[in-house]
């Protein structure tokens, strides 16, 4: 039990620092990292519930729940850096703010018949003049 508990303090840990670069980047990031993070952390501790319930012997195995919800903490961050940073480097008013880009996949259709690839796209730097 203390072990998972280390766990968890760990993950929250590394969940909070990893927010702190891109905070300033944009003013709403922080609260939608948080939302994803506990979002993902209740589905990681019901997918941890579920599988507990199926092994032979389900309250030896109640760590699942706690893997399951740190997991989940550590993909809903993931996931909520990833929506909220749009590109490496932002101009905005006069401002430079710097954040993790979005990677996005995009079609690509060939010259030749029948031939399409996915590219990878991030921004690198957005700006708007006036």
């Amino acid at each position: 039990m203390k072990r998972i508990r280390r766990l968890v303090a760990a993950m929250l840990l590394v969940s909070f620092l990893s927010t702190a670069s891109s905070v300033f980047a944009f003013d709403d990031t922080l609260r939608e990292v948080f939302t994803d993070a506990f979002y993902g952390a209740a589905i990681g501790g019901l997918v941890g519930g579920a599988i507990m319930v199926f092994q032979a012997k389900p309250f030896d195995h109640s760590n699942y729940i706690a893997y399951g919800a740190a997991s989940g903490v550590l993909a809903g961050t993931a996931l909520g850096l990833a929506k909220s940073a749009r590109a490496f480097a932002e101009v905005e008013n006069g401002r430079v703010k710097v954040a993790f880009p979005t990677v996005t996949p995009e079609l690509v259709v060939s010259p030749a018949p029948g031939q399409t690839t996915v590219a990878w796209k991030a921004n690198l730097v957005h700006g708007t003049f006036n």
